[in-house]
């Protein structure tokens, strides 16, 4: 792997570029240590790049910028259907736009793509947009607010501590996704590369879990993910508690936690909020495929 800290290569645009204008040579970058630099600027914007710098999943990521100092897109080639990433903020909007145009002639022709304000309407008319979906950034900006919560679950029903997950734990885990979250992203590599925690009832069965998408000790960032609870088990702080025990878990080697949650949600919003989360942008989930 590349680690020398040398300057991202690329172009500088002399102007924000706009999809309908020229924009600078479209730029393939393989320079961790220089992406890491870069990410790490805003490092709540850009948790899933910085921890798919790591293995598994850098092996699988092709990075593309326009300029040396502006936004930088990725795109995660594994399973049926790659996934395009690309965050800015809003004084950066002009600069993903110009990026994405210009990233066309190298895009699959589908993809899931994870897109700012704007993103989609960069790749059109190339690309139609299916089962758009606002979603937001969410970031561990109060971590005693999870103190309420952690080990606290309540019902009649007795259930287990809050405890770690492993490889011996899957077919629960995927029996759990099954009933409570089908479309879940989970990946049974997650398990090695980021804690799981999850909630057992007095016979056993899991009741509850939260885990990470992402989970880099070198860049020292996670996200969590595939956060659920079984119907029958819901309104009784289980999610929370998972949710809490998680962080608590992850707070000696991360300094930077985030998630994902549909703009939609108002449940999960409010779970989330109350564990001290705060959002740090809001951001468009689409399917894409080529005209």
């Amino acid at each position: 792997m590349s680690s020398t800290p040398a300057s991202t290569p690329g172009s500088s645009a002399s102007a924000s570029p706009s999809p309908g204008s020229p924009t600078a040579p479209l730029t393939s970058l393989h320079d961790r240590a220089a992406l890491a630099e870069r990410f790490g600027r805003d490092p709540e914007l850009h948790l899933f790049e910085l921890g798919d710098l790591d293995e598994p999943f850098w092996s699988h990521t092709a990075w593309y910028t326009t300029s040396a100092d502006g936004p930088v897109a990725l795109l995660y080639a594994v399973g049926d259907v790659p996934t395009l990433l690309g965050l800015a903020r809003p004084a950066h909007a002009d600069r993903l736009a110009g990026l994405l145009h210009a990233m066309r002639p190298v895009l699959p022709r589908r993809l899931l793509a994870h897109l700012t304000d704007g993103g989609v309407e960069a790749l059109a008319p190339d690309y139609r947009a299916e089962h758009r979906t606002a979603m937001l950034r969410m970031a561990l900006t109060d971590p005693s607010a999870l103190a309420p919560h952690l080990g606290r679950a309540s019902g009649a029903r007795p259930v287990g501590p809050v405890a770690r997950l492993g490889a011996a734990d899957l077919a629960d885990l995927r029996a759990l996704f099954a009933a409570g979250y089908p479309g879940n992203w989970f990946d049974e590599r997650m398990l090695t590369t980021g804690p799981y925690v999850g909630i057992r009832d007095a016979g056993g069965r899991l009741l509850a879990a939260a885990g990470v998408h992402v989970h880099s000790a070198a860049r020292r960032v996670a996200v969590i993910g595939n956060v659920t609870t079984r119907p029958e088990a819901r309104g009784r702080g289980l999610a929370a508690a998972c949710t809490a025990r998680l962080c608590e878990v992850l707070a000696d080697g991360v300094d930077h936690i985030g998630l994902n949650v549909r703009a939609d949600h108002p449940t999960a919003l409010a779970l989330y909020r109350r564990l001290g989360f705060a959002t740090v942008t809001g951001y468009e989930e689409a399917v894409l495929t080529a005209c």
